[in-house]
């Protein structure tokens, strides 16, 4: 058995089966390091939604208390005064048409896609490259906006997006491994406050049925929620 899978594996014989509180569920998974990089923590939770309603799709982003400890990659797409608004707020790369070509050449090396309103004509033929890769621009998700110079701060500072799947599941990065417990606790904490309350009104029984943090490479350990 190769070195990775017998590490899982000793991992998981000590995930605990009962959902934990936070704290305790970070607590746990902290003691599943030892990776000779810093992983990722990542939160996944499973919800009480129809995905082929549209008033139950949960979706949304959150400025993350402590951010997510990676500098995201901005790209903005604008022209003008905007344009050198995004340029001094720190966007990676700011362009119109010719960023257009070079996304559809195959060039996806960023995290996050700006645009102002009057670009989304140039940006919607991305679509079939950048939705199935969750970069499209959104107004609802906060991305399509005239104001790009806050919209850069937010992701810089750990901005992170959210929306269900098919299976009603949702998740995002809430940190690293190395971070101070108490951090990722309220990392942890306010995503979690934040799917809360977005429950949609139409959607019934158990809303939250399950959540997990994990490791990029740890087993997850399951949350009380």
């Amino acid at each position: 058995m190769p070195k990775l899978a017998k590490r899982m594996k000793s991992l998981s014989e000590k995930r605990p089966q009962a959902p934990l509180p936070i704290s305790e569920a970070v607590d746990v998974l902290k003691t599943f390091d030892g990776t000779k990089f810093v992983q990722s923590v990542e939160i996944a939770m499973r919800l009480g939604v129809d995905h082929t309603q549209a008033d139950q799709i949960v979706r949304g982003s959150i400025v993350l208390p402590h951010g997510i400890g990676k500098v995201q990659r901005v790209i903005v797409f604008a022209k003008g005064p905007a344009a050198d608004a995004a340029r001094e707020a720190g966007a990676d790369e700011v362009g119109d048409e010719d960023l257009a070509k070079k996304i559809l050449g195959g060039w996806t090396d960023f995290d996050v896609c700006i645009a102002t309103p009057d670009m989304m004509k140039v940006v919607g033929p991305l679509g079939r490259v950048l939705g199935p890769r969750g970069l499209m621009p959104s107004p609802r998700a906060g991305t399509v906006t005239p104001d790009v110079a806050k919209t850069i701060g937010e992701y810089k500072a750990g901005k992170v997006e959210f929306r269900n799947d098919k299976g009603g599941n949702v998740q995002a990065i809430v940190g690293k491994m190395d971070f101070e417990a108490e951090k990722l606790v309220e990392n942890i904490q306010a995503f979690v406050n934040t799917i809360l309350n977005l429950k949609p009104s139409s959607s019934k029984g158990t809303y939250v049925r399950s959540a997990h943090i994990s490791g990029t490479m740890s087993p997850s350990v399951p949350l009380a929620v």
